[in-house]
């Protein structure tokens, strides 16, 4: 007998906005019959092709003040890594660390933080591996 990830939880000051923001980035889209709405204390948003499910919870945390122990690592669904980097930063993300290519060309990830601190980074995609 096994455990599954049954989805992934963000704490959140504001889950509507915060799922809104990472729809954009992931192209996920609100749990059929269940949309987001202003004022949700919790919203969960859903990725149409693997079923993946990230959860906002609203709560008072206050900002993020320390990295992240976990995080995500996002690749490009169609394209390359650089090209998801600058379509990331058109979104208002914000870069932490830029590690491209310290281990060689084409090597490397950049780590960001969404609009309430969390940080996750934009690596290779499998074209590129």
């Amino acid at each position: 007998m096994t455990a599954y990830v049954s989805h992934t939880t963000f704490d959140a000051e504001n889950a509507y906005a915060l799922s809104e923001w990472w729809k954009r980035v992931l192209g996920y889209t609100d749990m059929p019959g269940d949309p987001n709405e202003p004022g949700d204390e919790q919203c969960m948003i859903l990725d149409p092709t693997s079923g993946h499910r990230l959860l906002f919870v609203e709560g008072k945390y206050g900002p993020n003040e320390v990295k992240n122990r976990v995080h995500l690592d996002l690749g490009s669904r169609e394209g390359k890594r650089d090209e998801e980097i600058e379509r990331i930063c058109r979104l208002d993300a914000t870069v932490i660390a830029d590690r491209r290519g310290e281990r060689g060309p084409g090597t490397g990830w950049v780590t960001f933080a969404d609009p309430e601190g969390n940080e996750f980074c934009v690596v290779r995609s499998p074209a590129e591996m």
